[in-house]
């Protein structure tokens, strides 16, 4: 299990006075020394956050994986191909959002994505996950298109305010995560997990491969410091019973 940080809070900060600090590529190099395996970012379409400069300077200094979250656009597979990440993960992007608000649409989006996109990697080393909600079907399809991996979205679950919709969830996401390793695909997770929730996540839900978290993170990191917090997590995944 691999703790992947996304960087996007530390450019909307950087953005808010456009004096060029905090730098998101300096704050992967520190994420990187603290223990995390590699480095998320998503680089939209307004550039409300990641810049494209970023994505090229991410690419030259992070050690580990680099996992580009991105709309499935003309423009964002030709960026992503030339910058030649380990792990594009495609998302759903709508200029309203804060954030990203759920998974994708399987079904609508299956014969672009069957005929278009990932035809556009068949020639690269680039492997392919889709951030889907933990459901049978839009995992079934995933796994049809031939995608290496989902990301289960854990929104739902992180922003469950009762016991039983917690439960509730945790359970869909272990039955999701269970269908897509025997489909033969990786599975990562990410959306509003902190330091209060990761744990039942990882002790109760199997196979999961990465997990991205940003927002949280970084909003610890206020407090504890950046390193501090990384290594908080980590300590969470590795022992998620202590």
């Amino acid at each position: 299990m691999q703790l992947l940080v996304n960087v996007d809070h530390i450019a909307t900060l950087r953005n808010a006075r456009g004096e060029g600090y905090p730098n998101p590529v300096e704050a992967a190099k520190v994420c990187e020394h603290a223990g995390a395996s590699g480095i998320v970012f998503h680089l939209r379409k307004d550039r409300r956050h990641i810049k494209t400069e970023d994505v090229y300077q991410l690419k030259k200094s992070v050690q580990g994986d680099l996992d580009f979250e991105m709309a499935a656009t003309d423009e964002m597979l030709d960026i992503s191909k030339d910058v030649n990440p380990e792990l594009v993960t495609l998302v759903p992007e709508s200029r309203e959002e804060l954030t990203t608000e759920g998974g994708l649409d399987m079904e609508t989006v299956f014969d672009d994505f069957r005929d278009r996109v990932f035809p556009a990697y068949a020639d690269t080393n680039i492997a392919i996950s889709l951030f889907i909600d933990p459901n049978k079907k839009d995992i079934e399809l995933a796994a049809d298109l031939g995608s290496d991996a989902i990301e289960l979205h854990t929104g739902t679950y992180a922003n469950a305010t009762t016991e039983s919709d917690k439960k509730a969830e945790l359970d869909r996401l272990k039955e999701g995560a269970e269908l897509a390793h025997e489909l033969g695909m990786k599975v990562n997770a990410g959306h509003g997990l902190n330091l209060d929730n990761l744990e039942p996540l990882v002790d109760q839900v199997p196979h999961l491969n990465d997990i991205s978290i940003g927002h949280a993170l970084v909003s610890s990191a206020l407090f504890y410091g950046l390193n501090k917090t990384v290594k908080k997590f980590l300590r969470i995944m590795k022992n998620p019973n202590n």
